[in-house]
């Protein structure tokens, strides 16, 4: 069984596989960022060929430009002997201990609950010793960004960014209005109070079943007998002018508008509420059986309203059933106030927005390990201990406010480890490296020995390497948000066993990994592909901008490459003047680095250029000059000549 081929004994070479097909699509498609609940892969082009057509686009899409920023492969023999330029990063392990925080207790009722809290704590400890690992959240709160880290025993696992200023549309209900309806394209255009009307796919108006991740689950309730709509249905329900509710599941892109769906998604701590839809459904995330049959039977017995479904989230493993009937109910009281908003609000308005990064932070890394949150914000302190308490009394004193003087990320080592994140070659502790180049097609990571001495047992040392490089990529995924394909290139392996025990290890890697990944084994060239759900830009493309001095190449002309361009140009204005002038003289304009080769090492040419074509030449530095550009100046008619 171990040996099995996973398309059984016998496969069709003509079967593409399936759920590789549906992966890349899903990554190319820039998926919404909420979760996933509803099966489109099955029509993603259709959708996404009408939308172009809509924006005045090709039916596949703009062009690319092409990849100029593509890797080499590097060739193989082997393995690699190692790097002795590349330093290693040599640190001794030390056991974490958690940053100690000032916390000033109000009143003298508050400092005896607090030393009796301590007390408590300390002889349970010594009772019943219990070992966990040290999880904190840290969020930094300023006025123009958000950011929020989750920390492991030290060690950044999470980060998240988010700019005040940018409109969260993403999750967001509106109350639309159709515009105009496209039975070529089958699409609907709805205005949602935006300059670009929203793009609103029939397959996205039809009731749609569950994504491959969420299983069904049957409740006893009462049927109705609904007419099921199909796309022929559309045009006689929804005219122009006909008021519609619907939720954003792209941002715009370009010429291209918001993508929306009738399929509204509200989602909560434990559940999501899904208000059209009468299915519920479990994640299968959850993979303990016993478990799955536990909550399946909870899920049974909620109370929900005729005509609505749930979905149980991954956070919800583990957690008894009041919190879901509590989770439950405030969702139906935010499901009332958005029909509210909606009988009152006029059309085109929003009527739910998608909570910013310290409610989602609330609502998604709040669990039952985490052992503090700690803020920066006072505001923000007490906001989260609001929300907290409506959730859970117990969790609220978690919240832990920071007031010292030295800046968060800092105090929390958060600041040094994102700055060793986001570089372009990542250190490993056994010595190794890897490389991350995110280029226009795909993702490209690259594994290295660096300074590792592998001994005498070479295949062991190249497995370990890549063991821990394989942990460390499923990390920078996380931290750096990267979506689309990504291809793995580890050190090469001759053992199947090897090669089989890495893949694993990517696979256990990428399973606390909340977007949705598409993973295959080490291919006969050695390199690993996998796609990953782009849930929003990278949090490189969100930081950085294209530098308007390389334009994103990352390199420019060398001082000799640009010497011989001048030469080149100098000697084409002089070869064109009459030698009966009785005196030219031309100005050069250089940066400094390339006027300090023309000095040195090029002086010669330059008077022997003047002395065939008769002619003087000046050169002048300017800093301000880009390295790659050069002026030349007629100096006695002060005209440019180039």
């Amino acid at each position: 069984m171990r040996f099995r081929p996973s398309s059984g004994l016998n496969p069709n070479p003509n079967r593409p596989d399936r759920e590789a097909v549906e992966a890349r699509a899903e990554v190319i498609g820039e998926k919404a960022a909420q979760d996933k609940v509803y099966d489109r892969a099955r029509h993603a082009q259709e959708i996404e060929r009408s939308e172009n057509i809509a924006a005045g686009l090709p039916p596949e899409g703009a062009p690319k430009p092409d990849d100029a920023g593509a890797t080499e492969a590097s060739a193989k023999g082997g393995f690699r002997e190692p790097n002795l330029d590349t330093p290693a990063e040599v640190t001794e392990e030390k056991k974490f201990e958690p940053v100690p925080i000032q916390q000033r207790p109000q009143g003298i009722v508050e400092t005896i609950r607090a030393a009796a809290k301590t007390v408590i704590n300390k002889v349970q400890r010594l009772i019943k010793p219990v070992k966990r690992s040290h999880k904190e959240v840290i969020i930094n709160a300023e006025s123009l960004e958000t950011r929020v880290a989750v920390m492991e025993e030290g060690k950044l696992e999470e980060f998240t960014i988010e700019r005040t200023t940018e409109e969260r549309l993403v999750g967001s209900i509106f109350k639309g209005k159709v515009r105009n309806l496209e039975d070529g394209l089958k699409a609907a255009f709805v205005d949602i109070g935006f300059e670009k009307n929203a793009f609103l796919h029939y397959w996205d108006i039809v009731p749609s079943n569950f994504d491959s991740g969420v299983e069904l689950v049957e409740r006893e309730t009462k049927k109705r007998e609904k007419p099921r709509i199909t796309q022929k249905d559309i045009p006689r329900l929804y005219p122009p002018g006909s008021e519609i509710i619907v939720q954003v599941t792209k941002g715009p892109i370009g010429t291209k508008g918001p993508r929306v769906t009738t399929n509204l998604v509200l989602p909560g701590r434990y559940l999501v509420l899904l208000p059209n839809s009468d299915q519920s459904g479990i994640s299968r995330k959850i993979e303990n059986q016993q478990e799955r049959q536990r909550l399946k039977k909870i899920l049974r017995e909620l109370t929900i309203p005729e005509g609505m479904g749930v979905i149980m989230r991954t956070v919800g493993e583990g957690q008894m059933s009041r919190y879901f009937v509590r989770d439950l109910a405030l969702l139906l009281e935010e499901w009332k106030s958005i029909q509210e908003r909606i009988k009152s609000q006029p059309a085109a308005t929003c009527v739910f927005q998608e909570p910013d990064l310290i409610e989602r932070t609330v609502r998604d890394f709040l669990t039952e390990d985490v052992e503090r949150i700690v803020v920066d914000s006072a505001r923000a302190h007490d906001r989260m201990r609001e929300m907290i308490t409506k959730i859970s009394r117990r969790s609220a004193d978690k919240v832990k406010l920071y007031n010292d003087s030295q800046a968060i990320f800092d105090r929390f080592n958060v600041s040094r480890q994102l700055e060793n994140a986001f570089s372009r070659t990542v250190h490993l502790k056994s010595g190794g490296y890897i490389v991350v180049d995110e280029t226009e097609a795909l993702v490209a990571i690259d594994v290295n020995t660096g300074r590792h001495k592998g001994g005498k047992d070479q295949e062991s040392a190249i497995l370990r390497v890549n063991l821990e490089a394989a942990e460390e990529i499923c990390r920078q995924l996380r931290l750096r948000n990267m979506g689309g394909l990504i291809v793995l290139d580890f050190i090469d392996m001759k053992s199947r066993r090897d090669q089989q025990s890495v893949y694993q290890r990517v696979k256990d890697g990428l399973r606390r990994d909340k977007a949705k990944t598409h993973i295959l084994p080490i291919s006969q060239l050695g390199l690993m592909e996998m796609t990953r759900q782009r849930h929003s830009e990278s949090v490189h493309a969100a930081v950085y901008d294209e530098c308007p001095y390389c334009k994103g190449r990352g390199k420019v002309k060398s001082a000799l490459t640009m010497s011989v361009e001048i030469q080149r140009k100098l000697g084409e204005i002089l070869k064109k003047r009459s030698r009966d002038e009785s005196d030219f003289q031309l100005r050069i304009v250089v940066h400094p680095s390339v006027l300090e080769r023309l000095r040195n090492e090029d002086e010669k040419h330059l008077i022997e250029m003047e002395k065939r074509y008769f002619g003087k030449l000046s050169f002048r530095a300017d800093p301000a000059l880009h390295a790659e550009l050069f002026k030349i100046v007629n100096v006695a008619t002060n005209e440019e000549v180039s």
